[in-house]
């Protein structure tokens, strides 16, 4: 069965702007901010350094709750693949709130004409 896709600026800039919500968030420390990026039932896995992390997107709140805000972080966010109600997407970032480099893989849905982050892979980098 053949779909259409559509790619349109608009999901492209709707997607990067759920984004660049999660990465405010994180400069400014601002829990509810992320939030409104996640969906409510979001998971994270990752490396923090050498230690896993696993499980609910309460740990991304939990670690922001930790380490405060990241008024340095600098962010390179890429949009990687999307199709009608799907998207992957990028981002590289230096000096988070720990001071820390790495990278982030969000897969985000569409729901109700709405994006949202549904998962994020991580690795620190230093």
């Amino acid at each position: 069965m053949a779909t259409s896709e559509k790619n349109t600026v608009q999901d492209y800039v709707a997607i990067k702007a759920v984004l660049e919500n999660y990465t405010e968030g994180l400069r400014n420390g601002n829990i509810e901010q992320l939030k409104q990026s996640f969906h409510t039932d979001a998971i994270m896995y990752g490396y923090w350094d050498e230690f896993l992390v696993e499980g609910s997107i309460t740990n991304l709140y939990d670690s922001v709750e930790k380490h405060g805000i990241a008024p340095n972080i600098k962010v390179n966010i890429d949009v990687l693949h999307k199709t009608n109600d799907i998207a992957l997407a990028r981002i590289g970032y230096e000096n988070n709130a720990a001071g820390k480099d790495g990278v982030d893989y969000h897969s985000l849905i569409k729901v109700n004409e709405e994006w949202k982050i549904v998962s994020k892979l991580f690795q620190t980098l230093s």
